[in-house]
């Protein structure tokens, strides 16, 4: 599919008004694109350029008659409106971040925001040979395929047949044909994963509820040092994975993190965020895997400290020297001699304060 030059028919393009509203629809010859103040026709667009302006025409809605009985047929006065034409939008074709936000989906997808830390705290490279697991409707593996590129291969494990072919049609749709280096495999992560060669993979991104019960077979397929990226939404997940990788003992400390998005609104004077941002929508839990015989490094913890066992679970008396161990240390004599000079002399002031306004 062409990325510059004349607009050609089975393009996708977006379309922007003055309001920064977006649709994004695909040309079609003698189609059109229905929006709330009439219609694009796609003749109109095709054959044209990119940063070109298009106005709309009036909806066949408005050149329905009105005749038969009374009440019915009758277009309401603000539909009616809303559909003359005569309104602008600027034809561009759409970013990779619009079009996965615009494709049809599934399932859930994974916003831009997660998307690009994947990329970058993965180190997602061209000419990487990567193995993702969770297609879902597309979205992580067409920005995967883009940061491989063609010299580089993505491998994509998928256990619903359904969603691997909402996936397929979008890749399709957005490059205009199948990518050649992408294989997009059907079945469970584990029985496919353990057709393919030993060590074969430099990257490996999961996209799935079960990350924890994945590693065995990650492990076996990844390259010494290989990064492991994992995305997952709730807090159980995360920590579950956590602890996972390093009971396994041959991944690399975790390393965990959530990305807020907020746009700001700059215009003239009026400089401030918006009211609404994109909040919490997963977590990315990133490890590199060792070679093997060796055991990956670990912070050493305090031996009183104990972050497993669950307090409910114990005596009366080990709950007491649990609940004893989390009060805060005893404050020395000296300090605390200087804490109390040092109040005093400001309750000093505040009464040399008073009597002075008395």
């Amino acid at each position: 599919m062409p990325r510059r030059g004349a607009l050609q028919a089975g393009e996708k393009v977006q379309f922007t008004d003055r309001k920064g509203k977006k649709i994004t629809d695909q040309l079609v010859p003698g189609g059109s694109t229905q929006t709330d103040h009439g219609i694009i026709l796609h003749d109109d667009v095709i054959g044209g350029t990119e940063g070109t302006i298009v106005t709309t025409v009036t909806s066949k809605r408005e050149a329905q008659t009105t005749g038969g009985t009374p009440g019915h047929n009758k277009p309401k006065p603000w539909k009616a409106a809303r559909a003359v034409g005569g309104w602008d939008y600027a034809v561009m074709r759409p970013r990779l971040a619009d079009y996965v936000l615009s494709m049809p989906r599934g399932a859930q997808i994974m916003y831009p925001k997660d998307i690009a830390q994947v990329i970058q705290l993965g180190d997602i490279r061209t000419g990487l040979s990567v193995l993702e697991s969770g297609a879902g409707s597309g979205a992580m593996s067409l920005n995967l395929l883009d940061a491989v590129g063609e010299s580089g291969h993505l491998t994509t494990i998928e256990m619903r047949p359904e969603f691997a072919k909402v996936a397929a049609a979008n890749a399709t749709l957005y490059y205009g044909e199948r990518p050649e280096w992408w294989d997009l495999l059907t079945g469970d992560f584990d029985s496919v994963a353990a057709t393919l060669p030993e060590h074969s993979f430099d990257r490996i991104m999961l996209d799935m509820l079960d990350p924890w019960n994945r590693l065995e077979q990650a492990y076996r397929v990844i390259a010494p040092g290989g990064v492991l990226v994992a995305y997952v939404t709730t807090t159980t997940q995360m920590s579950r994975f956590c602890e996972a990788l390093r009971e396994a003992g041959c991944w690399t400390e975790p390393e965990v993190q959530e990305t807020f998005e907020r746009t700001w609104k700059a215009q003239g004077l009026a400089v401030r965020p918006d009211h609404q941002m994109i909040g919490h929508t997963g977590f990315l839990v990133v490890t590199r895997a060792m070679a093997d015989g060796f055991k990956a490094l670990r912070k050493r913890e305090r031996a009183t400290k104990d972050t497993v066992t669950d307090i409910d679970s114990l005596t009366e008396e080990q709950q007491a020297e649990r609940l004893a161990d989390l009060e805060l240390r005893d404050i020395s004599d000296r300090k605390l001699r200087k804490v109390l000079r040092d109040l005093g002399d400001q309750l000093r002031v505040i009464g040399e304060d008073t009597r002075s306004e008395a």
